[in-house]
């Protein structure tokens, strides 16, 4: 599977996906794809301000209508995109916005039916309208709160996609969604001292008993914070 992402911050976005398991997927290839031996995972990165068209690298603009702040003028935007689809044409084209569609588990494996996936990442005030009614662009939300840029939520599809995918977790790591496991979780040592306070272990979890285990991390699980 390969993400695109287009961005005003491309070290961000490199930093994040070149460490642990997602740089780890991109090194790998499917065992199960043709002579080619195709990769995983790839997360590529285009700068935003090579598509500026202008000697400056300008990409934003004031708003019509005024208001503080600036906006992502479409013009790069669609530029950007149309160079990624000369070779992808069928690519899905993401635009990251607190309004959108919430990123949840379900959307993200849903998204790995794609092979290719471009994410446009806000920044400022937001990204012209234009650009997501001419790209017909999905909107998508990692939560109702506002961020700097799109670069942070961007990352959360990635790393959300990319763990369904096949082969990107390792041998001991498995889905949280397809096993029982709580939100507290416990290792070494069976009891923790801390100020002259004992701190131990759950003894459920000490016991073997699978389904008592089971059980008790299930009724942790549901248990609102």
């Amino acid at each position: 599977m390969n993400f695109h992402v287009v961005t005003l911050f491309p070290k961000v976005i490199e930093a994040y996906t070149s460490a642990s398991i997602l740089g780890r997927a991109q090194k790998r290839r499917r065992p199960e794809s043709s002579a080619r031996r195709e990769k995983i995972l790839s997360v590529k990165t285009y700068q935003l301000r090579d598509f500026a068209g202008n000697k400056w690298g300008k990409v934003d603009g004031r708003p019509y209508g005024g208001g503080p702040g600036m906006v992502l003028r479409a013009e790069p935007i669609l530029a950007a995109v149309r160079k990624i689809k000369e070779n992808k044409p069928r690519a899905k084209v993401i635009i990251t916005a607190a309004g959108g569609k919430p990123l949840t588990n379900a959307y993200a494996k849903e998204l790995t039916k794609q092979k290719d996936v471009i994410i446009v990442c806000g920044r400022y005030e937001g990204i012209d309208a234009r650009a997501k009614k001419i790209l017909k662009a999905q909107e998508v939300s990692v939560g109702p709160y506002i961020l700097t840029g799109g670069e942070v939520p961007a990352l959360a599809v990635i790393d959300a996609t990319a763990r369904q995918l096949k082969g990107v977790l390792g041998k001991f790591e498995s889905l949280e969604e397809s096993r029982v496991a709580s939100h507290d979780v416990y290792t070494r040592p069976e009891a923790l001292k801390v100020r002259g306070k004992s701190y131990r272990v759950p003894k459920v979890l000490l016991s073997g008993h699978h389904a008592n285990m089971d059980s008790w991390k299930q009724k942790k699980r549901s248990k609102p914070a």
